[in-house]
């Protein structure tokens, strides 16, 4: 019987904790992540909050831009597209006010927002270069940032010239891939 009420018990609170795991996998996730990058835990963290910062200035001052917000070790890349120069410029200098990022690189381009099918294809893109990145024996993908737009690939990292090029010669060879952008910072070799 008491078996019984403490199988009832968990049965009933379970859903309730559904919640806890999720938070628990994603911190255990999160520390897997930064445990093999190169920058510091706060520097990990400080990103991520540059990326929260720069979309809430999109969608509070260009709501109808398509616009993605990366990044690494401080340096805030921006891909997508706007409405036109003004608004490409406008953004690009708003983002460099935000707190903690050194450098602005701005790759937003001037036109109609690509469609929800173009942005698969990137997410496929993105996804297909991750996978052959793994096992390369060059460098360790964990590296490695890629974002696809518009079949444009762009890799951010904190590298070696040599793991650039490696990283590069892997992307360039990706079905979809239409140019690879270096957006890396170069460290001595480890």
């Amino acid at each position: 019987m008491r078996n019984a009420l403490a199988l009832v018990a968990v049965l009933l609170t379970a859903p309730l904790l559904s919640g806890c795991f999720g938070m628990a996998a994603a911190g255990l996730g999160a520390s897997v992540m930064i445990a093999g990058d190169r920058r510091t835990a706060g520097v990990y963290i400080e990103d991520e909050n540059i990326e929260w910062k720069a979309l809430a200035l999109v969608r509070e001052r260009f709501p109808s831009a398509h616009v993605n917000a990366t990044s690494y070790n401080r340096r805030l890349l921006l891909t997508g597209e706007v409405s036109d120069e003004g608004a490409r410029g406008a953004l690009a200098e708003a983002a460099r006010g935000i707190a903690s990022v050194r450098e602005v690189v701005n790759e937003l381009t001037v036109g109609a927002n690509s469609s929800v099918t173009a942005r698969g294809n990137d997410s496929l893109v993105t996804s297909n270069v991750k996978a052959r990145m793994i096992g390369n024996g060059k460098f360790s993908p964990n590296h490695v940032k890629v974002v696809t737009e518009a079949g444009v690939v762009f890799l951010l990292g904190l590298v070696s010239e040599t793991e650039a090029d490696a990283a590069v010669e892997i992307a360039r060879g990706t079905a979809g891939v239409t140019r690879v952008v270096k957006v890396f910072e170069i460290v001595k070799p480890s």
